[in-house]
């Protein structure tokens, strides 16, 4: 995949400050700051870890491994994969991957324990952890377990040895506020009622719902690398 280049540090210190103060005034405490790199080249991660993102967020398993190759280690963010996942993928991702937020079946819950776990025998010390997708908008085209599947699937990522952080979710392709207001707080009922605490909910175009709906972490891409080609 083709990458572009992410705006200067100016431009975009400005931009990440606008999105911090947008948090903020809608009543956003400690929420992260996942920066959304994907499509942008290598410097948009070093860029996002120059102007105090939380994050990075990436979709795409070759482009990702191919941009940390050109990333120094003293200036790479925590990595969050929030595309789509695949099985067969996941071994290739092991060593770029932080925190797996889209993880929405039984197969990927089962491929992440056999190859993470294996890596990694000292669980307490450095343990697994996910996020398991809801899609909370009944939107066939979207990724994400049904509502009523996700006790399963934290039943048996707990039962594997991951540790479960929270939720994900993407807000409605049409922008409704009420709908989009609904599926965030379904997603976050449903977080609460499980005991589960992080919640990645919300976009540049929605993340005020999503923060008034106790989102802890929001995944900005255009709002701060501008309109991806």
């Amino acid at each position: 995949m083709t990458t572009v280049s992410s705006p200067n540090l100016e431009a975009l210190t400005e931009r990440v400050s606008t999105i911090r103060a947008r948090i903020l005034n809608a009543g956003g405490k400690n929420v992260k700051l996942i920066a959304v790199t994907k499509t942008f080249d290598a410097t948009a991660i070093t860029s996002a870890f120059t102007t105090g993102c939380d994050a990075v967020g990436e979709n795409y398993a070759q482009e990702l491994i191919a941009k940390l190759d050109q990333v120094p280690k003293d200036q790479r963010l925590p990595v969050h994969f929030i595309g789509r996942l695949q099985s067969n993928k996941i071994r290739s991702l092991l060593n770029c991957v932080d925190v797996w937020q889209s993880v929405d079946r039984l197969s990927l819950v089962d491929e992440i324990a056999k190859r993470c776990l294996t890596r990694n025998q000292v669980k307490l010390i450095n343990p697994v952890q996910i996020m398991l997708q809801v899609n909370s908008t009944n939107e066939p085209d979207k990724g994400g377990c049904q509502p009523s599947d996700v006790e399963a699937l934290l039943t048996r990522a707990r039962s594997l040895g991951l540790d479960v952080i929270g939720l994900m979710t993407v807000g409605p392709t049409e922008s409704d506020m009420t709908a989009t207001r609904n599926a965030f707080r379904l997603v976050g009922k449903i977080a609460k009622d499980l005991g589960l605490k992080e919640l990645s909910m919300g976009m540049t175009s929605d993340l005020e719902i999503a923060v008034e709906e106790g989102s802890t972490a929001v995944r900005i891409g255009s709002g701060l690398f501008g309109t991806r080609v």
